[in-house]
């Protein structure tokens, strides 16, 4: 996963690096004819001897004090000197930094300009959109990155670092901290917890009902699956396998009946029965379908959901944008999770759904085992884009 992004973004931040290369030979050359310009101020004269306007002399005593008192005044004279590094350094103006202080700082630092961050924003945008993120999102990132780093000085060797830094700043931000399903079920105290599943068909969702069961499971919780796709074909099946694999009761009914019957169904067994959790699984047509969107709404509405997840494909990039967009507006969701990861090499998709939300990636999907799933961690994600 995030393979081509963590290479492009290297390969972007290096640019700057090489950037700041080119700056610090411009800064050298600055240096030098700052420092021979010093040079010449500080490569003072010696000071002139004070003419002693002497009287006119009557005995050989009073010429001899004369004398005296000249060659006082010529040994105080400073003699003409080289002027060394070391005296570049000593003595600094009250309140200001010494000379060399500052010829090292030139060299050693640079300052990105608008203009130099300007010719590399396009690409850096183009490489986010390469890579399923969304064009809102790529915006965002590159108008926060560009606040960040315009104006700013940076030590050339760690110019790359610092602005991966930053990025992985603005990463940060855009992701919402996960929560922990396992505990929001212990908290409830009126039982069941309900959580409604949502998205198209294709996306691994009834697939991510039967992983969430087993992983609840396996954390001492019970759970009751409802089959609400009562509309494609052998949906009712697939779920009905997965509940005997795992071992977990499926509630049905028949193709074409009221999806919202079945997961109010479910609840009312899991309410008899002392039941943790019901998970409720539902039809994904299209996510433009008026029809489907109904129907979700009715299921929520009848069935009142503890927690809304929605599930998509981490490789469709915009579609799942739009996809999660619609389903948010339509009833809600808290939640998402992200099925595919394994083989998703850009991982833009992870920033897009997350950011239009603004809520949480649950989970991932990393096969078709029923282990095959995992937690959503920020900082790994993070680490896996390299920065």
């Amino acid at each position: 996963m995030f393979g081509k992004l963590k290479e492009k973004l290297g390969n972007w931040t290096k640019k700057f690096s090489k950037k700041a290369e080119e700056q610090v030979e411009e800064n050298i050359e600055e240096v030098k004819q700052e420092t021979i310009k010093e040079i010449k101020k500080k490569s003072i004269q010696p000071e002139e001897k004070t003419l002693i306007k002497t009287p006119d002399l009557k005995t050989p005593e009073e010429v001899k004090i004369i004398q005296k008192e000249i060659l006082k005044k010529e040994t105080k004279l400073k003699p003409i000197k080289e002027i060394s590094e070391e005296d570049l350094k000593e003595k600094p103006e009250p309140g200001k930094e010494s000379f060399f202080k500052r010829v090292t700082s030139k060299i050693n630092k640079i300052k990105i300009t608008e203009k130099d961050f300007e010719i590399y924003s396009d690409e850096l945008e183009m490489l986010l959109l390469e890579n399923n993120v969304a064009l809102e999102v790529a915006e965002k990132m590159v108008k926060d990155l560009k606040e960040r780093i315009v104006g700013q000085e940076f030590l050339k060797k760690e110019v790359e670092d610092q602005i991966k830094e930053i990025f992985k700043d603005i990463i940060t931000e855009i992701l919402i901290e996960p929560f922990d399903i396992a505990e929001k079920i212990k908290e409830k105290q009126d039982k069941p917890y309900v959580i409604l599943f949502c998205g198209i068909n294709g996306t691994g969702k009834t697939t991510s009902v039967a992983k969430i069961a087993e992983s609840l499971k396996k954390q001492g919780l019970t759970s009751v699956l409802a089959a609400g796709d009562t509309f494609r074909a052998a949906s009712i099946e697939q779920l009905q396998t997965h509940g005997e694999k795992i071992g977990v009761k499926v509630i049905a009914g028949n193709y074409g009946s009221d999806p919202a019957s079945v997961g109010f169904d479910a609840i009312q067994y899991a309410k008899k029965n002392k039941i943790d959790c019901v998970l409720i699984d539902t039809a994904g047509r299209i996510h433009t379908s008026k029809n489907l969107l109904k129907e979700i709404e009715k299921i929520a509405r009848i069935c009142k959901p503890d927690l809304k997840i929605f599930v998509g494909e981490s490789i469709t990039g915009n579609d799942a944008v739009e996809q999660v967009k619609t389903f948010n507006f339509e009833i809600g969701i808290d939640g998402i999770i992200l099925s595919k990861a394994d083989i998703d090499e850009k991982g833009g998709t992870a920033l897009s759904v997350g950011y239009v939300t603004k809520r949480p990636i649950l989970y991932l999907g990393t096969g078709q085992e029923y282990e095959a799933i995992e937690k959503f961690d920020k900082e790994k994600f993070i680490e896996k884009l390299g920065l």
